[in-house]
């Protein structure tokens, strides 16, 4: 199945978005960690959370966009069946 614009870009954003809560974590953790492990991993945690909500949305606007298409499916089945028995 070809893929639209604007699922290829959801879809490189959600990569995009993977790599960065990986890399924003490890990058998060190494420079709190001068003020203690456990206000750290704190800071990293919170970080992680805020990141996957980013995600989130990401995959919201992906599953929106297929809903849409499956609708306009839908619509046009019904008015050939509409159209049928008019």
């Amino acid at each position: 199945m070809q893929k639209d614009i604007y699922e290829r870009i959801i879809s490189f954003l959600l990569g995009a978005s993977w790599a960065i809560v990986l890399f924003g974590a490890l990058l998060t953790f190494k420079t709190f960690v001068s003020l203690g492990l456990g206000l750290s991993l704190f800071f990293t945690i919170v970080y992680i959370i805020a990141s996957l909500f980013m995600i989130l949305a990401l995959d919201a606007f992906m599953v929106n966009k297929q809903r849409l298409v499956e609708s306009k499916k839908q619509t046009k089945l019904l008015e050939k069946i509409y159209s049928k028995h008019t």
